[in-house]
């Protein structure tokens, strides 16, 4: 069987309906799974459209597999900031300075706050 050339096969998938398009000035894209993302840094992606869906190819080398639970942004709720300030007897912003300090633990955050813990 003879090789394609490049210009043959676009001939075909033009024949076939198939569009294949370069995505440019992509800098970085990030697939996110339940257990960890994926980042791939400058990417060459094409966006392919066929039958009425389309589809992305992204090509390029995994720079850094992150889990999940790194990439998340912590949000405390007030009610603990609240606590942690009254049981420490501190600021409600010196509450939940020390709460992201800990990473949302109550009882590290108010042992720190009182000095029994040393500051993280």
């Amino acid at each position: 069987m003879r090789r394609l050339s490049p210009r043959e096969v676009r001939r075909f998938m033009e024949r076939m309906g198939v569009s294949v398009e370069p995505l440019s000035e992509v800098v970085e894209v990030v697939f996110k799974t339940p257990s960890k993302n994926l980042l791939i840094k400058n990417p060459q992606v094409s966006v392919i459209k066929m039958a009425g869906q389309t589809m992305y190819q992204v090509v390029g080398d995994l720079i850094e597999e992150v889990g999940a639970s790194e990439t998340k942004q912590l949000t405390i709720p007030e009610e603990d900031v609240q606590l942690v300030a009254a049981q420490a007897g501190v600021s409600i912003e010196s509450a939940r300075k020390a709460l992201e300090a800990t990473k949302g633990d109550l009882a590290k955050a108010i042992l720190m706050l009182k000095g029994g813990l040393n500051r993280c």
